[in-house]
């Protein structure tokens, strides 16, 4: 299906492009969220009859949106949540989670307006897109740990799980070494054991 867009869509075009995408897509998303008209005749003449006006809205909400960039940019959050020894979280971090993390930080921001991929499973420090605007778009940083202290660590940069990984591998290293020092302590002690037997 052919549309004009209203507005610039990421990887489509930008305001007064015409397009052709699929139907669902147009359908389902741009036709019901305002950003395109059916590129027929007379939605060309509606568009460039009022296209400056459309252009100055859109410059208008882009300022404000650069605005409210400023508030939110590099902002780093922390979410605590449970999750395994390997580092995969019971359950996940959605976009939800950061908009709430984010108001406790004093930023505004909407749920459609972050960019979340998939949802966050395990953790670490992840870096997620926020687009407050077709044309203005910031990094926040979330930061997911098992405990405050562990926040902290991963502020830090440090890599806790590998850190983990060392504390329970230094054991089982140890473990290894010890059976090799007994073997040596046990080979005098078997010609006893037959001294016995043969008894």
């Amino acid at each position: 299906m052919e549309v004009i867009l209203l507005e610039r869509v990421e990887k489509l075009g930008g305001i007064g492009d015409v397009v052709n995408v699929k139907n669902g897509f147009a359908r389902n998303y741009l036709l019901p969220n305002k950003k395109a008209l059916r590129a027929n005749e007379s939605n060309r003449k509606l568009f460039e009859a009022n296209r400056a006006r459309i252009e100055a809205d859109n410059a208008e909400r882009r300022s404000g949106a650069e605005q409210a960039a400023k508030g939110v940019d590099g902002k780093s959050v922390q979410l605590i949540r449970q999750a395994s020894n390997t580092g995969q979280l019971y359950g996940s971090v959605s976009a939800r989670d950061i908009v709430e993390a984010l108001e406790a930080e004093g930023a505004t921001v909407t749920k459609s307006q972050v960019v979340l991929d998939r949802p966050i499973k395990s953790i670490g420090v992840h870096e997620v897109k926020v687009a407050l605007h077709p044309e203005v778009a910031v990094t926040v940083r979330v930061n997911v740990a098992r405990s405050p202290e562990e926040a902290d660590l991963q502020a830090q940069g440090v890599d806790v799980l590998a850190q983990m990984f060392d504390r329970e591998a230094a054991p089982a290293v140890a473990e290894d070494l010890a059976p090799a020092e007994e073997d040596e302590d046990a080979a005098p002690s078997e010609p006893t054991e037959t001294a016995e037997d043969q008894q």
